[in-house]
């Protein structure tokens, strides 16, 4: 069912438009004055908004333009209801963002007419976006795509964050994908993908990419981590604990395959790389090349992290100091942990 969100300081309009709407099949909702109109838009989320014009505090004019400012309700139908009938007062209605006016006193037959036309553009504007979510899904992950979708997130413009930064590779993989059938191979990139990528989104990690055997997740970055180096690692042995059960499973079938991880911390830019038609969201850093050595040092079932990301879960983890280990690309040694476990 449809809800109209009815704004008006004068109780017998309210009641009014209350009547003829719930009359004719819609659930309504109402406000007093502006301030508690843009309170109920954010509570109740209407499908369309009746605004009466002269009011105490903020006029329909203001609460208009401030729901026009928010991408959440940018294309939210509003309809301005006054007792003015001038040229004037329309042109700034429609300045204001308004979509359509009633002239007091309200003709039944009239706001009916005005509040199905308008209601049946939302319905093809909600069609439109679910049609545009349902495409951004195929290539972000859906927190990120409801994001871009809503317009909190524009992927277009790059920017510097700090991130965690796991990266995930398969011990064995090589050896494995050389001596067993294409179909072997493929059947195991699945079951470690659906295992690997349900606790990715149980931990609200962003996938960067999947790369055969290899996946890059980061943290803090577009959906903000309270603690990311911690969700980091809990994701991290959670995987590993995951790992096990099905390399239990393959080393019957004589895959001997084993997961090794790796975590750093540090800024990096982030925004999409790809091409048109296919875009990641992606990180660009220092810290990315990081988190892939470690990764690399990482023996199968071991969690290697740096020791920037160690120092931040300092009596949160368990684990002993590895190294320093000489990485490839990185003209100091580099001290690391081998987290075992959270307490």
């Amino acid at each position: 069912m449809r809800r109209i969100l009815v704004v008006d300081d004068t109780p017998t309009n309210v009641k009014l438009l209350v009547d003829l709407l719930q009359a004719a099949g819609y659930e309504t909702a109402a406000a007093r004055n502006g301030e508690e109109g843009l309170e109920m838009v954010a509570q109740v989320q209407p499908d369309l908004v009746l605004l009466d014009v002269m009011m105490p505090g903020l006029n329909g004019y203001d609460v208009c333009a401030r729901l026009r400012s928010d991408p959440v309700t940018a294309l939210l139908p509003i309809v301005l209801v006054t007792a003015l009938d001038g040229k004037d007062e329309k042109v700034r209605g429609l300045e204001a963002g308004a979509d359509d006016f009633l002239t007091k006193p309200i003709d039944r037959h009239e706001l009916l007419a005005r509040v199905r036309s308008l209601l049946r553009i939302r319905a093809l504007h909600q069609e439109v976006e679910a049609q545009r979510l349902t495409q951004l899904k195929r290539f972000f992950s859906p927190p990120v795509a409801a994001m871009i979708a809503s317009g909190e997130l524009d992927p277009m413009k790059s920017h510097r964050s700090e991130i965690t930064v796991v990266h995930l590779d398969l011990r064995g993989f090589t050896a494995f994908s050389e001596s067993a059938d294409p179909e072997d191979v493929l059947g195991v990139l699945r079951e470690y993908h659906a295992s690997m990528g349900a606790l990715i989104v149980r931990h609200e990690g962003t996938v960067e990419h999947f790369a055969g055997d290899g996946i890059m997740i980061f943290f803090n970055d577009p959906l903000p981590v309270e603690n990311p180096a911690l969700q980091a690692v809990r994701m991290a042995l959670a995987m590993q604990e995951a790992f096990a059960d099905r390399a239990h499973a393959w080393r019957k079938l004589g895959f001997e395959l084993g997961l090794g991880i790796g975590i750093a911390q540090g800024h990096a830019t982030m925004g999409l790389v790809g091409f048109e038609g296919r875009f990641d969201y992606g990180a660009v850093g220092a810290v990315c090349n990081l988190s892939a050595r470690l990764c690399a040092e990482a023996k199968a079932g071991q969690t290697l992290v740096h020791q920037r990301v160690a120092g931040k879960l300092d009596g949160q983890v368990q684990g002993e100091p590895v190294g320093p280990l000489e990485l490839k690309g990185f003209p100091r040694p580099v001290p690391a942990l081998l987290v075992t476990a959270v307490t």
